[in-house]
């Protein structure tokens, strides 16, 4: 489905674009720098798959090495709760307080007085989880009943409070939202509603460092990108920061939902946020949400140029062709989630009237970006068939 919204291809809100802008986009190569293992994550070429699909090129960056977290989301709950201290430090010392001096003992006192609480999925909370651990601050995560033991384990092991909810994300959400008010903690979300939109703001800046290191790497911007969706923070500082940085050159943007909570596709065909009913759980379980961030949706109303949705096995399939790569193509370990943009990829491809449409051809250089490696291991292995350091070793081969 095209993008028909009345905001298409207008400029983005001037919120937005100081959010998403280039001075954002710097402070947070600042902080970032600030934690270990922050090194660029890698992007791949796959030239062999690229040939196969009659594309000049396609390129994956791959989010499951980022900060030792295994997901893009290490870049924004982290990044946001290190800002907030740094406000808070600020106001406290009445002056501003620089970001080298995050690290200092005085700033970690001021972070020990505070709580900050979120609902996850399993990848925002570990990232939450990993901030405060850094900073010495106290994190509770409330999960819902769908996140495996392994994504509970994976962040309680930064020694953040778990709080179980029944229902699905959406209920988790707004149950760590209203027990954070009650208690005077912070609520650090990945996303926004009515009133509350300055912290989802600043977890999407913190992912603009994906665009930053894959434009310095590219030798030519691409010309189509694919990026999935949950709740659209990631799919919005993707293309929200494309947009600033690349201005007219700016690539068409396809936004893939999973069927079973395509959130945003639903939403952009009613051209406003609607919440959409639950039915069967995705296997895409970190894009399961049922309706989207008001801000991430203003910024895809804009700059999404296509919303689609990709089945379960779609899905399924693209971990497999990833992890048994085309020729000398590397082998990648993607997560359910991660290959959601490839998948979207390979399902217009199989329409050849639509591919053609939005110029997908022999000189498309596309870009897709692997979100998340294997964060439940055991469940990759079933799915795949082969464990992710089997996977890994291949790639190494």
């Amino acid at each position: 489905m095209m993008n028909a919204m009345p905001a298409y291809r207008q400029p983005l809100d001037a919120r937005d674009a100081e959010t998403l802008g280039l001075a954002a986009a710097d402070r947070v190569v600042q902080v970032l720098a600030l934690r270990e293992n922050s090194d660029a994550t890698p992007l791949h070429a796959l030239p062999g798959l690229a040939e196969e699909l009659g594309l000049a090129s396609l390129h994956v960056k791959d989010e499951g090495f980022r900060l030792g977290l295994g997901s893009f989301k290490a870049l924004g709950g982290a990044y946001a709760l290190m800002i907030l201290v740094q406000e808070e430090a600020s106001r406290r010392f009445e002056r501003k307080v620089a970001i080298d001096e995050l690290m200092s003992d005085e700033i970690r006192a001021i972070a020990a007085t505070m709580t900050f609480a979120c609902a996850t999925d399993g990848n925002h909370g570990r990232s939450v989880a990993q901030g405060a651990q850094l900073m010495g601050a106290r994190a509770v995560i409330f999960v819902h009943s769908g996140v495996s033991d392994a994504r509970v384990q994976a962040i309680a092991r930064f020694g953040a409070e778990m709080v179980s909810v029944d229902g699905n994300y959406d209920l988790s959400v707004a149950e760590a939202a209203r027990v954070a008010t009650e208690q005077g903690w912070t609520i650090l979300s990945d996303t926004s509603w009515p009133g509350y939109e300055y912290v989802p703001g600043l977890v999407t800046q913190g992912y603009t460092a994906m665009v930053r290191e894959i434009l310095s790497t590219l030798a030519e911007a691409p010309t189509h990108v694919f990026l999935q969706a949950g709740v659209g923070g990631f799919a919005a500082a993707v293309s929200g920061h494309m947009a600033v940085a690349l201005g007219d050159r700016r690539p068409h943007v396809t936004v893939v939902d999973p069927a079973r909570a395509a959130c945003i596709y639903e939403s952009a065909r009613a051209g406003h946020v609607v919440k959409v009913r639950e039915t069967e759980p995705t296997v895409m379980a970190m894009l399961e949400c049922y309706e989207p961030s008001m801000v991430a949706f203003r910024i895809l109303e804009r700059v999404a140029d296509g919303f689609m949705t990709v089945e379960e096995d779609a899905a399924l399939d693209v971990m497999r062709r990833l992890a048994a790569p085309v020729g000398s193509d590397p082998a990648i370990v993607a997560g359910e989630s991660g290959g959601a943009g490839l998948a979207g990829l390979l399902t217009v491809l199989r329409d050849p009237q639509m591919a053609a449409r939005i110029g997908l051809g022999k000189e498309a250089r596309v870009l897709v970006i692997n979100t998340e490696g294997a964060t439940d291991p055991a469940l990759y292995e079933k799915i795949v068939g082969r464990s992710p350091e089997a996977v890994r070793q291949k790639g190494l081969m």
